[in-house]
């Protein structure tokens, strides 16, 4: 008798097997945690590089416009051009932080960014912060 024991021989064992749940939830954790990266991926534009820039804030709204002029994105949702100020509208009528922060792809031309700004500025956000690249390291 291991451990003050009473139960006989062959009598059916009551207790709960944990084991395979626990290698189950243990390949899943590894699971989720290779995968979950892949879910956020944002819109790939190739940023200006410059030596200051940093972009903090938890509830930021960021602007990108890529080489393809027709149109923008908000937080990876796509926006036709022609809708964006009713757009910037919908989401800053409650906003207390009017900041917007905007990516731009390196290709667009300048005069496009601008107009982009000033629609945005006739929406009534008070601050547009320009995403840029830090230099690669020397």
């Amino acid at each position: 008798m291991a451990f003050g024991s009473a139960r006989n021989e062959g009598d059916p064992v009551s207790d709960i097997n944990v084991t395979p749940l626990v290698d189950v939830m243990l390949v899943l954790l590894v699971i989720f945690m290779i995968t979950t990266p892949l879910f956020e991926r944002g819109i790939d534009v190739n940023l200006p590089q410059t030596v200051s820039s940093n972009i903090s804030g938890a509830e930021r709204i960021i602007l990108t416009i890529p080489k393809d002029k027709n149109y923008v994105y908000f937080n990876s949702q796509p926006v036709n051009r022609d809708l964006m100020k009713g757009y910037l509208d919908q989401i800053f009528r409650t906003r207390t932080d009017k900041t917007i922060y905007l990516f731009a792809d390196k290709s667009v031309p300048y005069g496009e960014v601008l107009a982009v700004m000033d629609e945005v500025k006739q929406s009534g956000i008070e601050t547009v912060g320009l995403a840029t690249e830090p230099p690669p390291a020397k």
